[in-house]
C-alpha cells in the first residue's frame, strides 16, 4: 500500500485524544440562548489570549470574517483588502452578496500592505464615492506563502486607518503561527486592531470552529450577524471543549510545523522543473512554481501517485502545508517522492528515513 503524506492543508488535522475526551465530558447548554457553559469558557479564554474584551465562537473562519465585516460597516461602504487575501479571493463574495460592501483590493508583492497604500486609498468625503469604513489585514497571509506581518507594521497600519476614521479587522486564521514564528506574544499582533478572527481547526487541531474577538459592543453586534447567517449552534460546548484544549495545548508545538516546512523547502531545492523560494517560508507553508512545460496540475497528480498530496494555487503554482499530522520522517518521504517523480536520484542523508 502506498504511503500517504497529507500536505494539502492544515485543515486535515484530527483532534487529539485529549480533545475527544474533553468533548465527551463537556458541560452543555443551548448556546443560541447563551446558556452553554463550555462555550462561555472558550469565549472568555479566547478573548483573554488575544487581549480583547469578548469573543464569539463561530463555525468557520469565513463566517467569522463576514460577521466582522457586517458588524463594522453599513451597506454601500468600502473595505480595503490585500489583493490576494482570503476575504477577497476565497470567501465567495460574501461581503458583496450579504453585506452590500465594495471590496477594494490593494496589490502587494508579498502580502504586506504598506501604510502609504492605505493613505492613498483613503477617500475624501464625496457624494459620488463610497465611505471607506474598514481595513482588513491577513496574518499569516495564506496565498502569499504563509508570510508574517510584524507587530510594528500592524501598529502603523492600524494607526493610519484609525486616523482616517476606519476600523481594522485582522483575518488571523493562523495568527498563532505568526506569533510563534516571530517569537512574540500574540497580543502584540492583535492589540492594535479592532477585531480579530482566528481558527481553532487548522494547526491547533480542533475539529471545528473559529473565534471572533473584539470589544463587548462589537461582539454583541457580531453575535446578531452570526444568527442571521445561520451560525447559531445549540449544544455547541461539545465542540468548544476541543477548542479549549487547542488553545491550552497546541500553540507552542506549531514551531515543529515551521521547522518541518523549512526542512521540506530545503529538501526540494535544486530539483529541475520546480522552483521553491526559501525566503517566503516563514511559517508552515511551502509554495513552489512549475517550470514549463510542466503544469501544477500535472505535478500534483504525479505527486499523488507517489503518495504525496498537495494543493494547487495557480496554473503553475502549488502549495504544501505542514501540520501536526505530518512528521519529520514523512517530510523526508515527501522529498524523496518528489525527487523520484522528477527523475532525481535519492539523497544519501534521507535514504534511512524515506
Amino acid at each position: 500500500m502506498t504511503r500517504v503524506v497529507e500536505l494539502r492543508s492544515d485543515t486535515f488535522t484530527l483532534p487529539t485524544d485529549e480533545m475527544r475526551q474533553a468533548m465527551t465530558a463537556a458541560q452543555l447548554g443551548d448556546d443560541v440562548w447563551d446558556e452553554d457553559p463550555t462555550v462561555h469558557s472558550l469565549q472568555r479564554r479566547a478573548a483573554e489570549i488575544v487581549g480583547k474584551d469578548a469573543s464569539l465562537f463561530v463555525p468557520s473562519g469565513t463566517m467569522g470574517n463576514l460577521c466582522a465585516l457586517l458588524a463594522h460597516t453599513q451597506p454601500g461602504d468600502e473595505v480595503l483588502v490585500e489583493a490576494e487575501s482570503h476575504i477577497f479571493v476565497s470567501e465567495v463574495a460574501g461581503a458583496a452578496v450579504v453585506g452590500g460592501l465594495q471590496l477594494r483590493p490593494l496589490s502587494t508583492t508579498d502580502g504586506r500592505i504598506k501604510p502609504d497604500q492605505v493613505r492613498t486609498a483613503v477617500r475624501e468625503p464625496d457624494i459620488h464615492e463610497p465611505r471607506g469604513a474598514l481595513l482588513c489585514l491577513e496574518n499569516t497571509h495564506n496565498r502569499q506563502g504563509g508570510i508574517c506581518i510584524s507587530a510594528s507594521a500592524t501598529r502603523e497600519l492600524a494607526g493610519v486607518a484609525h486616523a482616517a476614521g476606519m476600523k481594522v479587522h485582522l483575518d488571523g486564521a493562523r495568527i498563532f503561527n505568526s506569533a510563534v514564528a516571530q517569537k512574540v506574544d500574540v497580543k502584540e499582533l492583535t492589540g492594535p486592531v479592532d477585531s480579530v478572527m482566528f481558527c481553532l481547526s487548522k494547526g491547533l487541531s480542533a475539529p471545528v470552529g473559529s473565534m471572533l474577538a473584539g470589544s463587548a459592543a462589537f461582539v454583541e453586534q457580531a453575535r446578531r450577524r452570526r444568527k442571521m447567517l445561520g451560525g447559531g449552534m445549540r449544544q455547541a460546548g461539545v465542540l468548544a471543549a476541543a477548542g479549549l484544549v487547542a488553545l491550552d495545548r497546541m500553540v507552542e508545538r506549531l514551531a515543529e510545523d515551521h521547522a518541518n516546512a523549512r526542512r521540506l523547502g530545503e529538501g526540494l531545492q535544486g530539483i529541475a522543473g520546480i522552483e521553491v523560494d526559501l525566503s517566503r517560508i516563514e511559517s508552515n507553508m511551502v509554495f513552489g512554481d512549475c517550470q514549463p512545460p510542466l503544469t501544477a496540475r500535472e505535478f500534483i497528480e504525479g505527486c499523488k501517485r507517489e503518495g504525496v498530496l498537495l494543493d494547487q494555487a495557480s496554473p503553475k503554482r502549488w502549495r504544501m502545508v505542514t501540520h501536526r499530522g505530518v512528521s519529520a520522517a514523512e517530510v523526508d518521504y515527501a522529498i524523496e517522492a518528489v525527487r523520484r517523480l522528477m527523475g532525481v536520484k535519492p539523497r544519501e542523508d534521507l535514504r534511512a528515513t524515506a
